[in-house]
């Protein structure tokens, strides 16, 4: 078995597709209903609330949002927090290392989603 990616299910596709557009390094596909961003050999896809419904009705009922942590690893996290100030993203954890070696900076999408970004410190 081999992970292959996260798919956000949202009211508001193009509202986290722009957010991520602006986060990410990496190229976004698809419209205001579905949008994919690969990384590698994973992907994060965004597929509107209505389009999953669709295809499996009832799977949306009672579902949440921002019930799951997002890490990624990155190679500077005080660069990159200095690119979510200019953004204006909401951090909810600023740069600060743990006593284990782990640089990094929490931060919410516009789902309440929290995203890590990290990296080992040498």
């Amino acid at each position: 078995m081999k992970f292959a990616g996260i798919c956000f299910v949202t009211e508001n596709v193009k509202e986290l597709k722009d957010f991520y557009s602006n986060i990410f390094d990496v190229k976004v596909e698809g419209d205001n209903n579905f949008a994919y961003f690969k990384f590698e050999e994973q992907h994060i896809s965004i597929f509107s609330k209505s389009g999953e419904e669709k295809i499996a009705p009832g799977s949306m009922d009672g579902i949440g949002y921002g019930g799951c942590m997002l890490e990624f690893n990155v190679t500077d996290v005080d660069e990159r927090y200095e690119q979510l100030n200019k953004l204006n993203v909401q951090i909810i954890k600023k740069p600060s290392t743990t006593p284990w070696g782990i640089r990094s900076v929490w931060f919410k999408d516009p789902d309440g989603n929290t995203i890590n970004f990290c990296c080992k410190v040498k």
